[in-house]
């Protein structure tokens, strides 16, 4: 016996025995035992909550078939540390306190035979019993007819004191309508479950994703979904939303623009169904489908096959589809009990309700995209193809020197080829002429003196700060736009609206926005070597400012009142003749010592300001230039200097393409033709003279982005072409 014992020691250990070399008939079979119950039902809550996306998704359920129209969710940790759901449902009684968290405790479930036609999420009675004996549970509740709220802490199925020495009954507590539930330290007794998970960030993710899901289902529920100690909300949905406001919200604008809605039913296989799936303008890598059986959330590797193999008739290779589906089945066809998390169901006729499903929005589909059509054209009338010439002689020596000629570059895609041939046709030429244009005179010509002063380079710390500011403002993008632009056309005079085009998109820009950016930077990079725009008879500084006084009192704005008018000419004249020689050195602004304006600063060649500006430019040197701050002083001057600099809104024209009209006084008519001759010169002076110094100078910042608007996209016009 002891030999034997030996020559079993010198086997290793899962190496297969022989029966005489084994010594397991000598031991006894080992007895078969009852599990502690503790052991069980520890077993069974890792089964059923298996991460704490399961524990909420049980909790939102429960809060759901209580009647609830708001549900609060708190996440800490990924919801391991903290996961609390406030609802305003029915509430639970009193009385139903200490037996709440025992297993197979429910209201919604008397007989075996209930399930066959059960209609609410929960029935088993085990969520809250299982998440009692793998955190710390507690439950503050209030019905309608209690006169305050109870609260109870559980543990391992039954009630807890919250402190050692107390009692376990629950106690009464300030609280509304409805039940909280506060679920901490999930796993905190189970380490290598609790060790499994990745990241915080990655449960908290998932736990979005099943918010969502029932955010979109559940009508005239609100949801709300935060960290714990964030003001700022993961999802937040109002109880009014729609389904498409819903998917708006959680999914984005993308998706919410192109759904279709589909319902189809059939009493023969005992189904409704109905949900919003997306068109064929849509599509992403991955299908999104947001899956509910009865109202219950659930998975189905069958539906979500068969619906990608119908959307692969309509989307580009590799793309997917997006689909919210709520299917409707007579409760005695589906069996709810077959997962532990009641993740999946089976029901009967599976094959023939995915066909009637797929038949509706593939039919769907085909309906949307036989209303879609587009016209092209394969070449532009005047377009010139280049056609290289290759050589067709040969290097007879090897030894030469001579290179080689240059590879053929590859054909581009079509949709990144760029119109710019400035002799094509342009917007402007598909407008009416003027009726008028004909005796509109010429702009008259500006004479330009050169000045023999050098320029002068002022590397003031406060001059550089400004700059500075301006290129950690740069947007990339938007620069690289204005950089290689191609202008194409007046759009609005009024909105003062321009079309532009940057590589193969087409822009709408706000001129008069770009301008006062574009001026700024021309007074900071420019800065003391300004040029002049001389009177021939200077002008009374403070005539012009209560000229401007006089048009601000006529608009009315309710915040000026209490302005003191009268004495804004004296008060802003004599400010300006106390710092007439720091104006006159670092922005050629010169004004005499008897408060005359002798000369303005001239920012660039080829434009001049509107000089019907020029009075209340004046008034707002006072009040709105610092004249105490060095730096600031620089910034609220060379803003104000570029807002007198951006162009000045004109009227429109009328419908019929003409100003005057038959009748009108002389004075009239001179008026409007000098209008019609200002909108002729602002439209020569933006497409030959400040268009093409924003090519050349502009650095675009990022609050330009308010004023430019995409309003086409060649190569997204292609993916449109592509499936017609």
């Amino acid at each position: 016996m002891q030999e034997t014992l030996l020559n079993n020691e010198t086997i290793p250990r899962g190496v297969k025995r022989k029966a005489e070399d084994s010594n397991l008939a000598c031991q006894a079979p080992k007895r078969i035992k009852a599990l502690d119950q503790d052991v069980v039902n520890k077993i069974a809550a890792g089964e059923i909550i298996v991460a704490p996306v399961h524990a909420l998704k049980e909790l939102i359920e429960n809060a759901v078939d209580a009647g609830s129209t708001s549900l609060e969710i708190v996440v800490k940790d990924g919801g391991l540390k903290l996961l609390q759901i406030t609802d305003n449902g029915h509430g639970i009684n009193k009385d139903d306190l200490p037996i709440l968290c025992e297993r197979f405790t429910t209201s919604k479930l008397k007989t075996f035979e209930d399930l066959s036609s059960i209609g609410t999420y929960g029935f088993r009675g085990e969520a809250l019993a299982s998440i009692s004996h793998i955190a710390h549970l507690t439950i503050t509740t209030k019905t309608a007819d209690s006169s305050c709220a109870w609260r109870a802490q559980y543990a391992d199925g039954r009630l807890t004191p919250a402190k050692p020495g107390q009692s376990t009954e629950p106690k009464p507590t300030a609280g509304r309508g409805g039940t909280q539930i506060t679920v901490e330290d999930l796993f905190y007794n189970m380490a290598s479950r609790r060790k499994a998970f990745r990241s915080p960030s990655e449960e908290y993710a998932k736990i979005l994703e099943v918010v969502g899901r029932y955010a979109v289902h559940c009508k005239r529920v609100a949801f709300s979904c935060k960290k714990h100690g964030e003001s700022a909300m993961g999802i937040s949905t109002p109880s009014n939303a729609s389904t498409v406001d819903s998917i708006r919200q959680i999914h984005g604008s993308a998706v919410a623009n192109e759904l279709i809605d589909f319902q189809v039913s059939d009493e023969k296989w005992g189904f409704e169904a109905s949900g919003w799936t997306s068109n064929a303008n849509y599509h992403v890598k991955k299908t999104t489908l947001l899956l509910f059986i009865n109202h219950r959330s659930v998975e189905s590797s069958a539906i979500k096959k068969a619906i990608e193999q119908t959307y692969s008739a309509y989307l580009p290779k590799g793309g997917h589809p997006f689909i919210y589906l709520s299917l409707d089945i007579d409760p005695q066809r589906v069996d709810v009990n077959v997962h532990p998390t009641k993740r999946e169901v089976n029901f009967l006729n599976e094959e023939e309700i995915i066909e009637s499903i797929c038949t509706e929005i593939s039919t769907k589909l085909s309906q949307v995209d036989t209303s879609r059509t587009f016209t092209t054209q394969s070449l532009l009338p005047s377009a010139k193809t280049s056609v290289p010439i290759l050589s067709k002689t040969r290097v007879e020596n090897p030894k030469s020197t001579q290179k080689p000629p240059p590879a053929t570059p590859a054909k581009p895609w079509e949709y990144q080829l760029v119109r710019t041939d400035p002799q094509l046709r342009k917007i402007t030429s598909m407008l009416p002429p003027s009726a008028n244009s004909a005796s509109t005179p010429a702009p008259p010509s500006t004479t330009y003196l050169t000045s023999p002063r050098e320029p002068i380079d002022y590397n003031y710390r406060t001059i550089k700060h400004l700059r500075a500011s301006v290129r950690d403002s740069m947007h990339a993008g938007l620069t690289a736009v204005f950089a290689s632009h191609t202008y194409v056309g007046l759009v609005d005079l009024n909105r003062r609206i321009v079309a532009i085009q940057g590589g193969v998109k087409l822009f709408l820009v706000d001129y008069g926005m770009v301008s006062n950016e574009y001026f700024y930077q021309l007074g900071l990079t420019d800065f003391g070597n300004f040029g002049a725009i001389r009177f021939e008879t200077p002008l009374d500084i403070r005539s012009l400012i209560s000229i401007g006084v006089k048009h601000e009192k006529a608009l009315g704005n309710p915040e000026d009142e209490g302005v003191p008018w009268a004495t804004v000419p004296d008060m802003v004249t004599t400010q300006l003749v106390a710092s007439r020689e720091m104006l006159l050195q670092y922005f050629n602004f010169e004004v005499s010592r008897e408060g005359k304006l002798v000369s303005l600063p001239l920012l660039m060649k080829g434009y001049t300001p509107s000089l019907a500006k020029l009075p209340r430019f004046l008034m707002r040197l006072g009040p709105c230039v610092d004249w105490v701050d060095e730096e600031g002083c620089f910034h609220t001057f060379s803003r104000e200097l570029a807002s007198f600099y951006t162009p000045e809104q004109l009227p429109p024209r009328a419908l019929g393409g003409d100003d005057t009209h038959v009748g009108e006084v002389d004075g009239v008519d001179e008026a409007q033709a000098s209008l019609e001759g200002r909108r002729e010169d602002m439209g020569r002076v933006l497409e030959h003279v400040l268009f093409p110094a924003f090519r050349a100078r502009l650095v675009a910042t990022k609050g330009l982005l308010k004023g430019v608007v995409e309003v086409a996209n060649l190569k997204g016009l292609y993916r449109v072409f592509e499936r017609c």
